[in-house]
């Protein structure tokens, strides 16, 4: 297991430190907004946690502070794409996805993409990837066509 005592062999603090001063503020802005460094700071944080506390004592914090997204995992598909293609193919329909537009630089784009089935515009979605651009337009299509 990791310890404190490994990290100061490492000179950790002093290394993070340098790496963080070489870098620009609008860098620090650009990797404080982007969602995989965030989500791997926090995944590494809860990791952290479990080795040394192990997972009763955080187990409570942890569903507490994820209650919003289990609540939301209980109640909804989180592949809305599957989801949709499996309700069109009850009827022998198809979706048809398309990349109406794609912003920003290579590192930090924003896609915007839509749904089509029979030729109709039913969703359309906003993300950092394509695929997240295409499962909100799915989620979204999914719902006009359930009401």
């Amino acid at each position: 297991m990791a310890t404190g005592a490994n990290a100061a062999e490492l000179d950790f603090e002093r290394r993070l430190r340098t790496q963080g001063e070489a870098l620009d503020a609008e860098e620090v802005q650009s990797l404080s907004r982007n969602v995989k460094v965030r989500a791997a700071a926090l995944e590494a944080a809860l990791g952290a946690l479990f080795l040394e506390q192990s997972l009763e004592p955080i187990a409570a914090a942890v569903v507490e502070a994820f209650s919003g997204q289990i609540e939301f995992a209980l109640h909804n598909s989180f592949d809305a794409k599957t989801e949709l293609m499996e309700y069109l193919g009850k009827e022998g329909r198809k979706a048809a996805y398309q990349v109406l537009e794609a912003e920003g630089p290579p590192h930090d784009r924003t896609f915007i993409c839509a749904v089509q089935v029979d030729g109709e515009q039913l969703g359309s979605g906003t993300g950092k990837t394509k695929k997240d651009a295409e499962q909100e337009a799915a989620r979204e299509a999914l719902d006009a066509l359930r009401t």
